[in-house]
């Protein structure tokens, strides 16, 4: 799905990471693992296509892919049904009563007309990660998915991330916690430039 080749990124005359060669293939469930500053978001943004300078090597994707950054990608201005309509506008044609599933497959059952600017920092995640319930791509890039959001979500998220990695998709991301699945997770640490 995605292969990388002799990545390496400086920030600030530091290495980040240097040499980074890996292979994302159906299946897998990858964790990027590195302290705070250590590239990981960036790298994330390199796989995705967003950082088109600034680095050395290269990176194929040969599979649709979706992106949830680190921040989440809401606007104030909308509801969250409105912003789920919005994103998912490029990936086809989805019924109102898929994006109603969605939202209440997040918690967010009730919240559907609410301005998102009323809404708290966690259910503003919350919005985000309906996406991966209409998504399409076989290949999910996740910087830190955990953030904000409380123990129930956790748990619905680590269940939708081997569920579609089962399903022949793959997921990377980043995160500061030990995921809790009996899924295989495959380290990918930056200190050490392995895929284990």
């Amino acid at each position: 799905m995605l292969e990388a080749e002799n990545l390496s990124l400086e920030r600030g005359g530091r290495q980040l990471f240097a040499n980074l060669s890996f292979t994302i293939r159906a299946g897998q469930l990858v964790q990027i693992e590195g302290v705070n500053g250590a590239g990981k978001t960036s790298l994330l943004r390199i796989l995705a296509g967003l950082s088109r300078y600034g680095y050395e090597g290269a990176v194929q994707r040969h599979a649709p892919m979706l992106y949830l950054g680190h921040q989440s990608a809401v606007k104030g201005m909308l509801t969250p049904r409105e912003n789920l309509a919005w994103h998912v506008s490029g990936e086809g044609q989805y019924s109102a009563a898929a994006i109603e599933a969605a939202l209440q497959k997040v918690g967010l059952f009730g919240y559907e007309d609410v301005y998102s600017h009323a809404l708290s920092a966690g259910q503003h995640r919350r919005v985000n990660l309906a996406r991966l319930y209409l998504s399409a791509s076989p290949l999910w890039l996740l910087d830190e998915p955990f953030t904000a959001i409380d123990v129930d979500g956790v748990a619905a998220l680590e269940a939708l991330k081997v569920e579609h990695v089962k399903k022949g998709g793959a997921v990377v991301l980043t995160s500061h916690q030990a995921l809790g699945t009996d899924h295989p997770v495959q380290k990918l640490c930056l200190r050490q430039g392995l895929l284990e």
